[in-house]
């Protein structure tokens, strides 16, 4: 990348992205949401694990989340990671896009 230039996302041509060996229906898919209380410093976080995007797909779809609930969030590996407790609009969110998601934990 020259320098002095910025951009919020990889380019899509250069990323790796992730292809499932089985292409499965969205609704198929084990979706998980929970609330946790881990890194940030003891701080809650709402995890969505089993949604099975690409790089590309998982940064965009995280990017419609986090302006959708008003906070921060990032992708760390196959989870995405949403600041405070945003479990209730994030099971709205996906079952408008097709997934069957569960809630996890209490």
């Amino acid at each position: 990348m020259p320098k002095g230039s910025w951009r919020e996302f990889d380019d899509a041509s250069r990323s790796r992205s992730y292809v499932p060996q089985s292409i499965r229906n969205k609704a198929e898919l084990n979706v998980l949401v929970q609330k946790t209380r881990g890194g940030k410093g003891g701080k809650t976080v709402t995890v969505i694990s089993g949604l099975e995007l690409g790089n590309v797909e998982a940064r965009n779809f995280l990017k419609s989340l986090k302006g959708r609930c008003g906070t921060g969030g990032t992708v760390k590996e196959d989870l995405l990671e949403l600041q405070g407790d945003q479990v209730a609009v994030v099971l709205e969110l996906l079952r408008k896009e097709g997934y069957r998601p569960k809630k996890s934990g209490g």
